[in-house]
């Protein structure tokens, strides 16, 4: 309970205190959107890893030799935790975007360095709203920037089952529509951190593995026709590898 609140004292302070640095990036927005996309990174890239001090987050990262550095990514985790983007987006490279959910826009503060970032609001509920933001995040990636997205569309709550959610194929059109690689980013023990004995924080080892990325253009027809199946059985049997070696 102590973790949980130094942690949730943290991340008021952070907000608060680095709204100066809000302003600063926003100015130099109008200027040079690259430079303040820079900055707002290493902002919250360090308060995404100070909370993983706070908490006793320890993460091993595994094949990030393989992303690739010199092109835009659609950066693929699996979602099992409130905690997955605060693990997957530090090891991001810059700049990365993230699609979250609808609600997140409505923190304050934290909706403000999520615009800076480039992140859009996937509202699940609104067929044309939600295409909308797809449509967005393409354009983000033929710009060159990449997309960090949980596919399984919500939160995988049984915690003792090994097996990921069904990832949607429409999120992976962010990918076939801009020629952005996809880059699996497999994440183990995410939901040890808190989820498993909320209001309780305890340390945590994660392991993250990022796998061999995925050219959109030299996959077949048939495949692409449920890309999101492919992507996700990928995935699958690294969790279930990873998982094997931690019991």
């Amino acid at each position: 309970m102590i973790r949980l609140l130094i942690t949730g004292i943290f991340v008021v302070l952070f907000l608060i205190l680095t709204m100066p640095l809000m302003l600063i990036c926003w100015i130099m927005g109008r200027f040079n959107r690259e430079s303040a996309g820079k900055l707002a990174n290493s902002v919250v890239m360090w308060g995404f890893r100070s909370v993983w001090k706070l908490c006793g987050i320890k993460v091993e990262v595994r094949g990030k030799e393989r992303v690739p550095l010199d092109k835009a990514l659609l950066y693929v985790g699996n979602h099992r935790s409130i905690f997955d983007i605060v693990v997957a987006y530090p090891l991001c490279k810059c700049p990365t975007g993230v699609i979250a959910k609808k609600s997140t826009a409505k923190i304050p503060l934290l909706n403000i360095w999520m615009m800076l970032l480039g992140c859009l609001f996937l509202d699940r509920n609104n067929t044309r709203k939600g295409l909308e933001t797809i449509l967005k995040a393409i354009e983000q990636a033929k710009s060159g920037a990449s997309v960090l997205i949980f596919p399984e569309g919500t939160r995988n709550r049984n915690y003792e089952s090994d097996e990921l959610l069904p990832m949607h194929n429409g999120s992976f059109k962010i990918s076939t529509k801009s020629g952005a690689w996809i880059q699996p980013v497999t994440m183990v023990g995410v939901e040890n951190i808190i989820i498993r004995h909320i209001p309780f924080i305890k340390p945590t080892k994660v392991i993250v593995e990022f796998g061999e990325p995925i050219d959109p253009a030299a996959l077949d027809k048939e495949v692409k026709k449920d890309i999101g199946g492919y992507v996700r059985s990928i995935m699958q049997d690294t969790y279930s590898r990873i998982k094997s070696e931690t019991k």
